[in-house]
C-alpha cells in the first residue's frame, strides 16, 4: 500500500494561529498513524502540484471581515482551475479561527469547495471568540481524524 499524502494549507499570521496549525500537524503525525505523509504549507506556498499529490487536505484560515483570509482566497485563485477536473472528491476539512461566529468564512469556503466537488470529512471546526487553549486540542484532534481516516481508507 502506498503512502497517503495529507496536505495542510493554513494561514498563520499570529502566534496563536501558528499554534493551531502546529496542533493539526501534530495530530496528523500521531505515532499510531503510519502510511500518511504530512506536508504543511501557507496558502502562499501551496501550489497546484501539491494539491494534485494530496489524498486529503486540511484548510486553516482566520475570519477576516466575515470572510476567509486573503491568503486562502489567493490559494484558491491560483489552484482552482488547475486542479478542478482531477481532484474532484478530494476529502477536506476546514478549521477557522474566528473572532465572531465564522459563518461567512465557512460559507465562502463552502462555495469554492462545492465547485471543486471536494468532500467534507466532518463539520467545520470554528474556534470562535476569545482565545481558548482548548482550540489547540480541537485542532490536534482534527489532524488525527483526517490522517487516521486516510490511513484506514475511510476517506
Amino acid at each position: 500500500m502506498s503512502e497517503k499524502q495529507l496536505l495542510i494549507v493554513a494561514h498563520i499570521p499570529s502566534d496563536n494561529t501558528r499554534r493551531l496549525r502546529d496542533a493539526v500537524v501534530e495530530g496528523a503525525s500521531h505515532a499510531d498513524i503510519s502510511g500518511v505523509a504530512v506536508e504543511a504549507l501557507t496558502p502562499f506556498e501551496a501550489a497546484p502540484d501539491q494539491v494534485r499529490r494530496a489524498d486529503g487536505i486540511i484548510l486553516g484560515t482566520t475570519e477576516n471581515l466575515g470572510y476567509m483570509s486573503g491568503a486562502l482566497k489567493d490559494f484558491f485563485d491560483r489552484t482552482y482551475y488547475p486542479v478542478l477536473e482531477e481532484k474532484q472528491g478530494l476529502p477536506f476539512a476546514l478549521y477557522v479561527r474566528a473572532g465572531h461566529d465564522g459563518t461567512g468564512t465557512c460559507r465562502a469556503v463552502d462555495t469554492i469547495v462545492t465547485g471543486l466537488r471536494w468532500q467534507p470529512v466532518q463539520e467545520h471546526l470554528v474556534c470562535r471568540g476569545d482565545w481558548d487553549d482548548a482550540f489547540v486540542d480541537s485542532c490536534r484532534e482534527l489532524g488525527t481524524l483526517m490522517a487516521a481516516g486516510l490511513e484506514a481508507g475511510v476517506f
